[in-house]
């Protein structure tokens, strides 16, 4: 959970960056002519998944955490949503270093084996608790 509330702070600040491009920085109507294409739809794309991932890992360590599923599925289920926050660092790393987008893919698989495992552990505990 921590790591998650520290992802969405440095995501949120990320987003005043995006807004100070958009309202203050020199070239700011470039910036909002540009807004929905190219370089500022893969920054917005950061952010907004930054956020979502990083709540994501919040609940999902909560629940973890307060739920009676195993410790093994609990471990993994954690560490692979953490490891999905490779997703929006990926986003970033493209458009800040030119890097190709496998850390993009990987976070992206990563979070989705997460939620499946842990739908599957949460409807397991709910199936011997009947």
């Amino acid at each position: 959970m921590a790591g998650g509330l520290l992802f969405l702070a440095a995501f949120m600040a990320y987003g005043f960056i995006l807004i100070w491009l958009r309202d203050f920085a020199p070239g700011k109507e470039q910036w909002v002519a540009d807004y929905a294409i190219g370089e500022h739809f893969e920054a917005r794309l950061a952010h907004v998944h930054g956020n979502l991932f990083a709540l994501l890992n919040v609940l999902i360590g909560y629940l973890v955490w307060k739920l009676p599923i195993d410790p093994i599925s609990a471990k993994w289920v954690s560490w692979l949503a953490f490891g999905g926050m490779l997703m929006p660092v990926g986003i970033l790393a493209e458009l800040l270093f030119g890097a190709p987008p496998y850390l993009v893919l990987v976070g992206a698989v990563m979070i989705v084996v997460a939620m499946a495992w842990l739908g599957f552990a949460v409807w397991r505990t709910r199936l011997s608790v009947n």
